[in-house]
């Protein structure tokens, strides 16, 4: 991570600086910004859906919808820079998703929606930590999940 970054740089990251964060390129990074990141408590992730996302020519065609799974990545990819916000990047490490509970889809997402993702950490112990995530649209839940990460070093 870039060693200008101090907690207050933290609290809003533009894609640039998430990508200094997160390993995550095009097309499968999920996130388009960072607001409110409070280490070790929470943070919200931004997804502009535009439409022009390469998911949206299958899923389905003649009715765009984001698929559920990629709503809950792109929590997964917010919980990743609050992890990082918190303990700091560490070279060759990376965070991998380790089990997803509770997942709701409570409304779609469609071409032109701004997806807002709350991630609140539940807890951590070593390398493992537990998220608590809720995903809108307005003031629209659209989807929730409990899910849990862990730091890991790739072979």
């Amino acid at each position: 991570m870039d060693e200008n970054f101090t907690p207050e740089t933290l609290k809003t990251l533009d894609i640039e600086a998430i990508k200094e964060m997160i390993p995550h390129r095009h097309p499968f990074l999920m996130i388009d910004g960072v607001i409110n990141l409070v280490p070790d408590v929470e943070v919200t992730g931004i997804k502009n859906v535009t439409g022009e996302e390469d998911f949206f020519e299958g899923h389905f065609p003649g009715h765009p919808i984001m698929p559920g799974v990629l709503i809950v990545e792109a929590m997964a990819q917010t919980s990743a820079i609050l992890v990082i916000g918190t303990a700091g990047k560490q070279p060759g490490s990376l965070v991998y998703f380790m089990s997803v509970d509770q997942a709701r889809f409570r409304k779609p997402v469609f071409p032109g929606d701004r997806l807002m993702l709350h991630v609140v950490k539940k807890r951590n112990r070593g390398k493992v930590w537990k998220f608590k995530g809720e995903a809108r649209v307005g003031d629209n839940l659209v989807a929730e999940a409990t899910f849990s990460a862990m730091i890991v070093e790739p072979k």
